[in-house]
């Protein structure tokens, strides 16, 4: 009895031992978040929001953003493969990564990283400039069911993404194969939106904050988004592709991941950092300012939703014909 007494008070000692450690760390200089594309897009958004709240977190002495765009994302992720253990660096995190492994665009697999959390969902729209002759969504697909070739989509920032699988999602509700529509794939969000505008291609196809500016501005006309029911704030008059009986309704996620090799105290830190950002209500205004949706997982909970969302989406884009068997 004595002996179970001593062995129990060991347990319980080397498990307060274990948890004091995993709060010790905290970070010793700034902290670099990574944003795989340029500036104005949807990423450098969320990565600019996520710093707005974070540099005000016990323990971060400041906190900065840096774009590393291209190659599809792969620059950025190319780069934090080079800081192996060092939670300084975090990167945004989206379906970007596991679409590009699918399609072969990379053989980078989120295995090869520290998935952090995931912060928020976000619906994709598909918007056209005020001046040009597509009024809606179903005129959309009834362009496009009479010459896939007669319209020019344009997105960010990789082949299979999520606005790709969107793209896709629309080309199967008018009965045509997605291979024969005309894309052009931007390496920013900002970049790509900037030639919508001007005219340069037709339907921008991507995050649905990123239309609110120019939503609010008059200069764009939103055909649809791929939400569920009307979504409110400053979206509340945008029309879903449903509401137009248009297939097309999806949602992507958006995070962060960090190196691979993080400590389970530096994790720690992070889920903590992370989880107190979810949880404020000025966080809840920014979703609805940047219409995202609620959807924070921790790291334990995102590593077991990145492992379904790799298959699911594997199959999608094989049944939209990005991808082959």
């Amino acid at each position: 009895m004595q002996f179970m007494r001593v062995a129990t008070q060991l347990i319980l000692a080397l498990v307060w031992m274990a948890c004091a450690q995993a709060q010790d760390w905290k970070p010793q200089r700034n902290v670099d978040l990574v944003v795989n594309s340029g500036a104005g897009g949807a990423a450098d958004r969320q990565a600019r929001v996520a710093q707005k709240f974070l540099q005000n977190f016990p323990g971060i002495p400041s906190i900065s953003v840096t774009n590393r765009a291209g190659g599809g994302g792969q620059l950025a992720f190319s780069f934090m493969q080079q800081h192996a253990g060092d939670a300084h660096y975090l990167c945004v995190l989206s379906t970007g990564i596991l679409t590009n492994h699918i399609t072969g665009l990379s053989q980078v697999r989120y295995q090869d990283f520290t998935p952090l959390n995931i912060l928020m969902r976000e619906y994709v729209v598909a918007w056209v400039r005020t001046e040009s002759q597509i009024a809606s969504g179903r005129d959309l697909i009834t362009r496009i069911k009479r010459d896939p070739a007669s319209v020019v989509f344009a997105f960010s920032t990789a082949r299979g993404n999520q606005n790709h699988v969107v793209i896709g999602m629309l080309a199967r509700a008018a009965g045509i194969d997605p291979k024969a529509l005309k894309t052009v794939i931007y390496p920013g969000g900002g970049q790509g939106m900037t030639a919508a505008l001007g005219g340069h291609v037709d339907v921008w196809v991507g995050a649905a904050g990123g239309s609110i500016p120019y939503l609010q501005a008059g200069t764009i006309r939103v055909l649809g988004i791929t939400a569920p029911q009307r979504q409110s704030g400053k979206m509340a008059a945008v029309p879903t592709f449903r509401e137009q009986s248009i297939d097309s309704t999806y949602y992507a996620w958006r995070g962060f991941l960090a190196p691979k090799g993080l400590s389970a105290a530096q994790i720690a830190f992070w889920d903590q950092a992370f989880a107190r950002v979810a949880q404020s209500e000025e966080w809840k205004k920014e979703l609805e300012d940047n219409a995202w949706a609620e959807g924070f997982l921790g790291s334990a909970d995102t590593r077991k939703h990145l492992d379904g969302e790799y298959e699911m989406l594997s199959r999608m884009l094989v049944d939209l014909g990005v991808v082959t068997r």
